[in-house]
């Protein structure tokens, strides 16, 4: 192994940016080896140690060790989801497994859960700080749950569970994105796609002669459906949209996810047994601030029935449109955008198409995104050129404080290609500690289509929402001030980590934000404060569908992951269960289709969120309750910002999420502000 393999050691750029121009592909898998070797003889000093264990001779070495494989690590999966080679989509494959023995070597080891379990034992005279407490709570909580205290036969069964369920996501994130690719709507003909925009066929052009192909390709993205289908006038082509984006791991060929799907959920469940839970939900909600699979059903119970009624009510809505033109078939699934935005434009007179203009993406980013938060934290953005990213989409943004210290990087990648797997998310290439004095670095990925050369890219109503939310990820990521690694940024519990990317959704219509950057593109034009209002008063309208397919995707994750192992044996057609799921959901209207199918379900077959989907709405409750706690108290103010930045962001993981909460509103959430949002009071 070479040493001048560039992840060898700490990066000397600024805040230990990654050296990009240097690593290649070929760097990973030294650097991984080597990595696992190192970390696996340094929790080994741990366990060899004679001494007493205490919280400086365990804890302390356990948050040091392992910096080689985790600065790989983090480089690593940013590559393999945001562009991804033939190269790094076959290492991860080969390394899920190893990657999960590694895991279990450590979680799994009995001489160092006595360790663990001694300091927790002895943690009422321990002297620590709160934060020191905590990390030896949550490491003997995740220990325990791991598995650590099994014997050693059902050690080595638990071994052989996580390192197969490790391969299976693996490939089933692999596979979908493959079968994304390859179900891309090609066409020739221009008048095929009539409705979309110029900037929207520039991009289709693009996208074709990227491939080398004529004519025009619709990349699909992530959920069902798809954003043009609330454009494209002609009823075969949005069948064909919906068509490709429903047909991805089930038609058939060595992307089909079917086989995969029943197998990831048999052995959650065997393995939720084997670690005394009734489900894999059960294990699940364990360490979640939900506790139990119950009090989630509780919650989407509770919600289906009145999202379900509304979205009949929508249906009807539509359906009378569709019905004043007597050669209109009957509304479908493939329709229902469409004619969304024809009631939206005829009853509360609002064209989302027409606010693209107003939304190119430059300005968004600067003087709306940026904006907010420099009002609200008082923080500064300066774009970095010199440092080179993983990827020339990739731009590099230096983060300094009011008082000009400096707080990190911001990468920003946004649009959309091949080797980038679908949807928006937020990833730590750097993860900042006070112990290992690392700032952060994180990085907001989207799929924005790409335009022409030399034209504007202007973003859809939901895509500057979504930049929004995740750059809420990247504040959190950013301001975290922690001192153990284990808490930083985002390092929360599933079901909270939501939280405040959905609170800075609140700024994108906030009147001083949004006359910042609503400028016409070509015309210099502010958004019409007429507009705003309209928007305002639609928001409810499509609330019933967009609640109900949501809840749909959440409560199909629940039921395959509330399973036992016996019910999961027995699944054997993965459409015919998800039919009956739906349907026992209430939720199984046609024309409203789950936003998430099995076969394409990515956050619970592959993302991390399995038997956790429900964390969206469950967040939703704490966010729509803050969101009336701005509004009480002046809004987008430096004195709210410093707040809900100390109380919330600052923390990251290292105290109970729900006590920082209650520090910062003074109270438990309550759920009305969302019922209420939503259209379900």
């Amino acid at each position: 192994m070479s040493e001048a393999n560039p992840f060898f050691s700490p990066s000397t750029l600024p805040y230990q940016l990654p050296d990009f121009a240097r690593i290649t592909d070929a760097d990973y898998a030294p650097a991984i080896e080597r990595g696992i070797i190192e970390h696996r003889a340094e929790i080994q000093s741990i366990i060899d140690d004679p001494a007493e264990p205490t919280f400086e001779n365990t804890f302390l070495p356990l948050e040091e060790s392992g910096q080689l494989l985790t600065r790989v690590l983090e480089v690593f999966y940013n590559k393999s989801s945001s562009d991804s080679t033939e190269v790094t989509n076959a290492l991860e494959e080969r390394f899920a497994p190893i990657l999960a023995a590694h895991s279990d070597s450590i979680r799994l080891d009995s001489r160092l859960y006595a360790k663990i379990d001694a300091i927790h034992a002895g943690l009422g005279e321990s002297g620590l700080d709160a934060e020191s407490r905590y990390l030896v709570e949550r490491y003997h909580t995740e220990f325990t749950l791991a598995g650590a205290a099994l014997d050693d036969d059902a050690k080595e069964v638990l071994r052989d569970y996580n390192q197969r369920l490790s391969s299976l996501t693996t490939r089933f994130e692999k596979n979908l994105l493959a079968d994304t690719n390859e179900l891309a709507v090609h066409v020739l003909d221009a008048a095929e796609l009539e409705g979309l925009s110029s900037g929207e066929l520039s991009a289709a052009a693009g996208a074709a002669t990227e491939r080398g192909l004529d004519g025009y390709l619709v990349s699909l993205v992530l959920f069902t459906g798809h954003p043009y289908l609330a454009s494209l006038r002609r009823p075969e082509t949005r069948d064909r949209l919906l068509a490709a984006s429903r047909a991805r791991g089930i038609h058939g060929g060595e992307h089909d996810n079917r086989e995969l799907v029943l197998e990831i959920v048999r052995l959650r469940a065997d393995r939720a047994r084997l670690l005394g839970f009734e489900s894999h939900a059960a294990f699940v909600t364990a360490d979640e601030t939900a506790k139990t699979p119950e009090a989630v059903a509780d919650m989407l119970d509770r919600l289906a029935p009145a999202a379900a009624r509304n979205a009949r009510a929508e249906q009807d809505v539509l359906q009378a449109v569709v019905d004043r033109d007597p050669t209109a078939r009957r509304l479908e699934a493939a329709d229902w955008a469409y004619y969304t935005e024809i009631v939206r434009s005829e009853k509360y007179d609002v064209d989302t198409s027409a606010l693209r203009p107003y939304f190119e993406l430059e300005r968004v980013l600067v003087d709306g995104v940026f904006h907010a938060a420099t009002a609200l934290y008082g923080i500064e953005f300066t774009e970095r050129p010199d440092l080179v990213a993983y990827h020339p989409d990739a731009r590099v943004f230096e983060v300094h404080d009011a008082d000009g210290s400096p707080v990190g990087l911001f990468v920003g990648d946004f649009y959309t290609r091949d080797s980038k797997r679908g949807g928006a998310w937020m990833n730590s290439l750097v993860s900042q500690s006070d112990l290992l004095g690392t700032l952060p670095v994180v990085v907001n990925n989207l799929n924005i289509p790409r335009p022409a050369a030399g034209e504007a890219t202007l973003l859809t109503y939901d895509e500057t929402n979504t930049l929004f939310h995740e750059f809420g990820h990247a504040l959190h990521g950013l301001f975290a001030r922690v001192r153990y690694p284990k808490f930083s940024g985002t390092s929360v519990y599933r079901d909270f980590v939501e939280f405040p990317s959905q609170v800075n959704e609140m700024w994108m219509l906030w009147p001083e934000v949004l006359a910042n950057y609503a400028v016409h593109h070509e015309t210099g034009e502010r958004m019409p404060q007429a507009i705003v209002d309209r928007l305002r008063a639609s928001e409810q309208f499509n609330e019933g569908h967009q609640t109900s397919e949501y809840l749909a995707a959440a409560l199909l994750d629940q039921a395959w992951h509330r399973l036992s192992p016996e019910e999961a044996a027995a699944v054997t057609d993965v459409a015919a269960f998800e039919a009956n799921a739906l349907a026992a959901a209430g939720l199984d209207n046609p024309v409203v289709p789950t936003r998430y199918s099995s076969t394409y379900f990515a956050h619970t077959f592959a993302g991390g969120y399995d038997a956790g989907y429900y964390s969206y709405i469950w967040s939703e409750v704490l966010d729509a309750d803050t969101v009336e706690w701005f509004r009480a108290n002046g809004g987008l103010t430096r004195e709210n910002g410093d707040r809900f930045r100390r109380f919330v962001l600052g923390v990251g993981g290292s105290r109970d999420p729900l006590d920082a909460f209650r520090d910062f509103r003074g109270r438990d959430a309550v759920i009305e502000p969302l019922l209420e949002r939503r259209g379900l009071a």
